[in-house]
Parts: C-alpha cells; sequence; structure tokens
C-alpha cells in the first residue's frame, strides 16, 4: 500500500507542479507583504482543495452520467498530460496577466489544479482506490502549501536558475507518465476488442 501511495503521491506532486510555479507566485505576489500572501496562500489551497476533492470524490459519477469509458479517458488524458509535459519541458507560456486575486485565478486553476490535474486524480482513483488517491492528493496539497509558505525562501536558496531545472525534470516525469497511461488505455481497447 505504501509503494501505492507513493506512486500516486509523485503522479499529483509532478503535474500540480509546485517548484515550476513557484516563479510564477513570486511573479504574481510580488509588491505583496508577508501576511497579505500567507492569506493568498492559504486561499490558493483551499481553492485547490476543494477542485481537487471534488473530482477526486465525484469524478467516477461525472464519468457514468457521460457515459465515458476509463481506457478511452485514460488515453485522452495521457495527450493532455503529455502536452502539459511538453510545454514545461520547453518552457511554453500560456500568457499569465496580473489579476488583483490571484489565489482562484491563475493559481488555484488552471495552475495547480487543471485539466492534467483532474485527469491524473480520476485515473489514480480507477488505479488505486478513493482511500489511496486521497491520502495522496492531501499529501501533495500539503507539499503545495509549504511550497508557497516558504516561496521567497525557497526561491533565493535554489535560484532562478535551479527552478527552471527543476521544472525540466518534473516535465521528463510527467512526460513518462503521460506515457504510461496512453499505453494503458491502448492496451485496454485491444484487450476489450
Amino acid at each position: 500500500m505504501e509503494q501505492e501511495i507513493l506512486k500516486a503521491f509523485i503522479t499529483l506532486f509532478v503535474i500540480i507542479n509546485p517548484i515550476g510555479n513557484l516563479t510564477v507566485f513570486i511573479g504574481l505576489s510580488r509588491g505583496m507583504d508577508t501576511r497579505k500572501r500567507m492569506q493568498i496562500v492559504n486561499e490558493i489551497l483551499f481553492v485547490a482543495s476543494i477542485l481537487l476533492f471534488a473530482f477526486l470524490f465525484f469524478g467516477v459519477y461525472i464519468f457514468k452520467f457521460f457515459n465515458i469509458g476509463l481506457d478511452t479517458f485514460q488515453i485522452g488524458g495521457g495527450i493532455i498530460l503529455l502536452i502539459i509535459a511538453i510545454s514545461y519541458l520547453l518552457d511554453i507560456h500560456t500568457g499569465i496577466h496580473k489579476h488583483k486575486d490571484i489565489s482562484a485565478v491563475p493559481m488555484g486553476t488552471p495552475l495547480l489544479i487543471g485539466p492534467g490535474t483532474i485527469t491524473s486524480t480520476l485515473i489514480l482513483v480507477t488505479e488505486f482506490g478513493v482511500f489511496i488517491t486521497f491520502v495522496a492528493a492531501v499529501l501533495s496539497l500539503l507539499c503545495v502549501w509549504l511550497i508557497l509558505r516558504f516561496s521567497g525562501q525557497i526561491y533565493k536558496l535554489i535560484g532562478a536558475h535551479w527552478a527552471m531545472v527543476a521544472s525540466r525534470i518534473m516535465g521528463l516525469v510527467l512526460a513518462a507518465i503521460s506515457v504510461e497511461f496512453i499505453k494503458s488505455g491502448i492496451i485496454s481497447v485491444v484487450r476489450s476488442i
């Protein structure tokens, strides 16, 4: 069970990519005092938690309602994850603009909890069950909170160069995970024929 939790945690942590989004958060929160930044971090975690747990607990029912099979979702979701991984690896930006309130948009969603995270969560629930995915999600969100909470210190410690390197490594890991999802989906489709 520990290995399954670890695998689910690594998948969610990599797709949420708090290290890669660290520079975005620092840029968007520039000029805020410490108290305001801490308030924003808590609000980001609240928004991210609501979205993540909503899909974790009710995503399967959404699947059934729309009559979507896991195998087709794994293939489609894997393709989305692969595109996200390539954007990390090639440093392709989506054009984020400054917002007065950054907790919901863009930080809560789509940066932390976007299509890739939702896809991964639904696949992990089907693969490992709700409990293991829930534990992995809680651990991932805790890491997000810690990284954003100490964002200034972490960024000073690792610097812009190493933050970029970490983002690229996460992109590479995510690419491998996405290919696994696509492969599993294709195998399931072939077996069902």
